[in-house]
């Protein structure tokens, strides 16, 4: 089984992302899952809702990686309390999705599974998760309960993730039990597979 999470955040590597830690703590609580990060701001995705915008377009090859994994967790930092601009593209380029369907007349986002992780000094992460979860759901991933965490100090300014250690012991928590959730979901559309929409 792999895991894929797309770190939206908007800092190039090799900048310190506090958004990426927190992810690790998930990807690393997902037991026998081969997982890849991938920092989307490092690639030129262009705007556009299709699978491939032409020359110079860098999303294509990530896309091939979300179509191979079973579980996609969105990883993104909250602005003005509101999912990062990286996220909200990578959706856009995954609504390309909804008119493509496998040899059995699925969805191809159908039976794969998604997750959020959120970090931020503002409030609005649960507005975050609700904005993804719901875009993604949207596209046809299944989002099991409970299949997030974030943090986030506030409300005001404060330290970031990575310089203050308050409040992590409940992320770290939340973020084992939606890798758990995301797992154990994914096994089970393994088994039992959601079968084609009606014609």
């Amino acid at each position: 089984m792999k895991a894929l999470c797309l770190n939206c955040t908007l800092k190039p590597s090799p900048e310190t992302s506090n958004t990426e830690a927190l992810a690790k703590v998930v990807l690393g609580a997902m037991e026998g899952v081969d997982t890849e990060m991938v920092r989307v701001v490092d690639f030129d995705v262009k705007p556009g809702v299709e699978n491939d915008m032409g020359e110079g377009d860098e999303w294509p090859p990530i896309l091939k990686k979300v179509l191979a994994a079973e579980i996609l967790v969105m990883a993104a930092p909250t602005w003005l309390g509101k999912p990062s601009s990286v996220a909200q593209r990578v959706l856009e380029r995954l609504d390309a999705l909804l008119s493509e369907t496998d040899d059995e007349g699925r969805p191809v986002a159908y039976n794969k599974v998604a997750g959020v992780v959120v970090t931020g000094n503002e409030d609005g992460a649960h507005h975050v998760i609700g904005e993804i979860s719901g875009g993604l759901a949207d596209i046809g991933f299944t989002i099991p309960g409970q299949a997030w965490t974030y943090w986030n100090k506030g409300p005001g300014p404060g330290e970031d993730y990575l310089n203050d250690g308050e409040g992590k012991e409940w992320s770290h928590t939340t973020g084992e039990a939606a890798a758990q959730n995301l797992v154990s979901v994914a096994k089970a559309l393994g088994a039992n597979p959601i079968p084609a929409p009606p014609s």
